[in-house]
């Protein structure tokens, strides 16, 4: 059982009295979390997540709210027979390299260039996030057919939050889609649940040996019709009250290579096709080749492919991984990735291409000491500000970054880190630049650890902002964007009072230099300083 406590110590825009009353908060100043799970892997899990962030209510309204603003819940039993998975409640699906069933979150490009690539055929498992997009809601099952197959199905209707507008009953459309997951205030309220998402499809699955293969069909219905407001980049956008998908995927294994693929149909739209290999070439070298190419016209909701863009539309590329131990303590690793967008995309309204690449030396001399050095460049095309053009300018903007890192043990329970990043952004001649420098200590004190950074951030504009991973309680995830001039620092407390109960307690400053106010519109905060504090508990009922 865990229990999650966060509250940011100023306060925000949306919580004062000037507001209107269609913009001011209706809850306090606090986000709730509850968590619970019992499972024995291999055979069962149950457990339910209630959630609310700042500025939402916890209420009882029969039709729109019960309790907590987000409550989501499955029950799973596993390898019953014949009946190998079922799933009850809120679950994700990751069927062959997601292109059509991809879960809810999946590695992108980054310095592990090679085995991340490849999309794992997990099937169905249980959502367990507080995230309130992605989950399907209702029941899938996987059962074994005869020897080797499997079939899998599933049916979901769950609420979508989203942008509703009416200008007669015969004349209603959903013009854009809510992913924030925010109800806080009567404009964010006005979209919640306003939507219902069928989706239900079929994958009949072939595993045998060093084959894995199989065939997906799923279908989306919509309550109500989807018609985005025109814009110049998403004519091929979809748009209607159903929308249908079709695909075959397959992975093989041989030596020490594993083939994988994926290629799928929008019915009377366009296809999509993802594939590679991944192996070792020799003791010291390992590669992965990627080949994608997805039409402007392939719409699929939920997949979650490699791709350049957010979604897996309007792009074909090629990209080559590799990682080389040049011995035990020093090892290179790297990609290129070349891509092109056929249609025009969203600030970027023209055809384009661009490229990708990272280049990252990594020097271990002792199991504690750990350094390395990366550089990445990324170019794609942008539109151009000038309110005197009659058409559209566009112009590639070229992101360099660079890191250092050092981690390195000062005794057997404290352990520093020292990081320097820097990134330049150029585009059309101009040129501008940011850097973070922060220090990172860790103690582990028996049942007591403690972390703490201080940081010092300076960027020119947005485009050079900074991203490093903050340490935080078990299962949150923090990683903010360093963005303006000032200062950031956190210190994050864990005490194990026994084996069933620990407690968190995390405190996080940041302070601004270069202005008066931090955020805008309802999220602003006056001040150059933002606290925030998380406590979180968690109770082991059983072991």
């Amino acid at each position: 059982l865990i229990t999650r406590y966060d509250r940011t110590i100023q306060t925000k825009r949306g919580f004062k009295s000037i507001e209107s009353s269609d913009t001011k908060f209706k809850g306090d100043n606090s986000d709730l979390y509850i968590r619970f799970r019992t499972s024995k892997p291999g055979d069962f899990s149950m457990g339910f997540t209630l959630e609310k962030d700042a500025g939402e209510q916890v209420t009882w309204s029969p039709g729109k709210q019960y309790g907590f603003d987000f409550m989501s819940f499955h029950a799973q039993v596993l390898n019953k027979g014949r009946l190998k998975n079922l799933i009850v409640g809120d679950y994700q699906t990751q069927f062959g390299q997601g292109l059509v069933l991809g879960g809810s979150f999946g590695f992108g490009k980054g310095s592990e260039a090679v085995t991340t690539v490849r999309r794992s055929n997990l099937g169905f498992l249980p959502y367990t996030s507080a995230n309130e997009t992605g989950y399907k809601r209702g029941a899938a099952l996987t059962y074994q057919i005869i020897r080797n197959v499997y079939f899998s199905a599933f049916y979901s209707n769950a609420p979508r939050d989203a942008t509703v507008t009416s200008d007669s009953l015969e004349d209603t459309s959903v013009t854009s889609f809510q992913t924030t997951g925010l109800h806080r205030n009567e404009n964010e309220l006005s979209g919640r649940s306003s939507l219902r998402e069928q989706n239900y499809g079929a994958v009949v699955n072939f595993k045998k040996g060093a084959v894995d293969a199989g065939l997906i069909y799923n279908t989306i219905d919509y309550s109500i019709p989807v018609n985005h407001v025109p814009r110049p980049y998403n004519q091929f956008t979809f748009s209607g009250n159903s929308l249908s998908n079709a695909g075959a995927f397959m992975n093989y294994t041989l030596h020490n290579f594993t083939f994988f693929s994926e290629a799928a149909r929008t019915i009377n739209n366009g296809y999509g096709f993802t594939g590679g290999v991944l192996g070792s070439l020799t003791p010291k070298l390992d590669v992965a080749i990627h080949l994608r190419n997805y039409q402007r016209s392939f719409q699929s909701p939920y997949a979650n492919a490699l791709s350049e863009n957010s979604n897996a539309q309007n792009e074909s590329g090629v990209y080559w991984g590799w990682k080389y131990r040049w011995s035990k303590k020093l090892n290179l690793s790297g990609y290129t990735d070349l891509f092109q967008f056929p249609w025009l995309r969203y600030r970027s309204y023209a055809p384009s291409e661009g490229h990708e690449w990272l280049l990252r030396v990594n020097y271990q001399p002792s199991r504690n000491v750990v350094i390395f050095i990366q550089a990445r460049e990324e170019s794609k095309v942008r539109n151009l500000s000038d309110a005197e053009a009659t058409l559209y300018r566009i112009a590639a903007g070229v992101k360099r970054n660079y890191c250092l890192n050092f981690d390195y043990p000062v005794s057997d329970k404290i352990k520093m880190k020292t990081r320097a990043q820097f990134s330049t952004y150029q585009i059309e001649g101009n040129v501008t630049k940011g850097m973070i420098i922060l220090h990172d200590i860790h103690a582990d004190l028996g049942k007591l650890a403690l972390t703490a950074r201080y940081a010092i951030f300076d960027t020119q504009d947005f485009d050079n902002r900074q991203y490093v991973y903050e340490r935080d309680v078990w299962l949150a995830y923090s990683l903010p964007a360093y963005y303006g001039t000032g200062l950031r620092s956190f210190i994050l407390v864990e005490y194990a009072f026994s084996k069933q109960v620990t407690l968190w307690l995390r405190y996080a400053h940041t302070r601004y230099t270069d202005r008066d106010a931090i955020g805008s519109g309802v999220d602003q905060i006056a001040g150059k300083e933002k606290d925030d504090l998380r406590i979180q508990a968690r109770i082991k009922i059983l072991n």
